[in-house]
């Protein structure tokens, strides 16, 4: 008898194959989980967002050093404006919107590597981790695997799908030790 006929009437009994039997249990096969809890109880996680924050702090300090040397030869410009020939005022000018925009651009280049960086060092976890969801799943054949993060699924009836959370962050504190 296969999985699915033993949650419905059996045809057998003269009962209809489209309706469950008042006592069958139906079978499990929905497992569900918090894909950003399991990810953060990684030990390599923690590690990543230290790294991050490094980088981040250095993008800043930089971004900072370079927002502060815009700043002080602005208000040179300033100060000095009623005193320069037209010429070296257009010059100037010129030079500090130049200056402007390359800071515009240094800021959105720092961005961009930021992300991208901590796409790639974040992608060995993810890694890591679909395996070991995978590995739970199979374990209690498991046909889908619902992420209940940002109340993508508000409502998992409790008695039809099964939380393997803790399952996953066992295992993987397992497979880091």
């Amino acid at each position: 008898m296969t999985a699915q006929a033993q949650t419905v009437g059996s045809s057998e009994q003269g009962e209809s194959t489209s309706q469950l039997s008042p006592q069958a249990t139906p079978l499990v096969f929905i497992g569900c989980l918090s894909y950003d809890d399991a990810l953060k109880s990684m030990p390599q996680y923690a590690i990543v967002e230290e790294e991050m924050a490094a980088l981040r702090e250095a993008y800043e300090a930089e971004m900072k050093r370079v927002e502060d040397d815009f700043n002080q030869k602005y208000e040179a410009f300033l100060d000095g404006r009623k005193d320069y020939p037209r010429t070296i005022l257009l010059k100037r000018q010129t030079e500090l919107q130049q200056l402007l925009q390359r800071n515009v651009e240094f800021k959105e280049q720092c961005r961009k590597e930021l992300e991208q960086t901590r796409k790639e060092k974040m992608a060995p976890l993810h890694a890591h981790l679909s395996m070991s969801i995978s590995k739970v799943a199979r374990q209690h054949q498991l046909a889908v695997v619902v992420n209940t993060d940002a109340n993508a699924c508000p409502f998992i009836e409790p008695s039809m799908a099964l939380d393997i959370s803790e399952e996953v962050k066992l295992l993987l504190s397992k497979e880091t030790k």
